[in-house]
């Protein structure tokens, strides 16, 4: 079973790279974020040509958008919450079965916070914080078992997730009220798959700013200056089926691609 993660900075412009990497990839369920799509706009005919018969979409215009696309049958998880009463299509989950058994999964884009790290000064900054407050008690007060969570959640919680912990623990999405807050929801019952391939001492990104046009280079010091803001969570009692995860980098530098790169993770029943 291999499940892709991708915010893809709007599905329906950037079909032809999905359909890439579909093609490279083969993966069973693919999670989108910022989607950017009303839902009586999703481009399901397309999606299906891909191989997802099964399609679970939750969309808006032009902002946001999360969407399940699986080659495996769903079964759609209506209960989930209208975060912070704004029903501004954030989550979307749904089950599927893995060996036999079924298995939650939940796609998530987390609000990006805006660029003032005061909740005071900044309302973006404060949804943030707000969500991912609400988050962490809705799954504190759930049975987590054989649950998957994967999104862009827009926070690097550790030092090695970004390219310099010191200049950027001002900057939003590495300051401390955001990484303390992903942790406490991240440790209500779930483990960092990413981090069980890749330890928490080597840098590990997933995001690179437009901004970064030289991000290729052979400098390093230059180019390399990433943030991993996509993640994938699993509950304990799948860690003996995590087999492999990846993050393709190459992505990035496809034409007019996202600034995420998709994150690909393998699972064996």
């Amino acid at each position: 079973m291999r499940i892709v993660t991708w915010n893809i900075n709007s599905l329906r412009l950037r079909l032809p790279l999905l359909a890439r990497l579909c093609a490279e990839l083969q993966p069973d369920i693919v999670c989108v974020q910022e989607t950017k799509v009303p839902d009586d706009l999703f481009p399901a005919d397309a999606v299906r040509k891909l191989g997802f018969a099964h399609i679970q979409h939750r969309g808006m215009k032009s902002y946001n958008g999360v969407a399940i696309l699986s080659r495996v049958a769903l079964v759609p998880l209506d209960d989930t919450p209208d975060w912070c009463a704004r029903s501004d299509c954030r989550h979307i989950a749904a089950s599927f079965d893995l060996g036999g058994q079924p298995v939650e999964l939940h796609n998530f884009y987390v609000p990006a916070g805006g660029d003032i790290p005061d909740p005071e000064a900044n309302p973006k900054f404060a949804h943030k914080l707000a969500f991912v407050d609400e988050a962490h008690a809705w799954f504190t007060g759930r049975d987590n078992r054989r649950t998957i969570l994967v999104g862009d959640l827009n926070i690097a919680p550790l030092e090695q997730d970004v390219w310099n912990h010191r200049q950027l623990l001002n900057v939003v999405s590495h300051t401390p009220p955001e990484t303390t807050r992903l942790l406490a929801w991240q440790a209500c019952g779930f483990v960092d798959a990413m981090r069980h391939f890749v330890p928490a001492s080597e840098k590990l990104y997933t995001w690179w700013s437009y901004r970064n046009r030289n991000w290729t280079e052979a400098n390093p010091e230059r180019w390399n200056r990433g943030r991993r803001l996509d993640h994938v969570w699993v509950t304990p009692d799948l860690m003996a089926s995590l087999r492999d995860m990846t993050v393709l980098r190459e992505a990035r530098d496809w034409p007019t691609t996202s600034d995420h790169a998709p994150v690909v993770v393998d699972f064996t029943p």
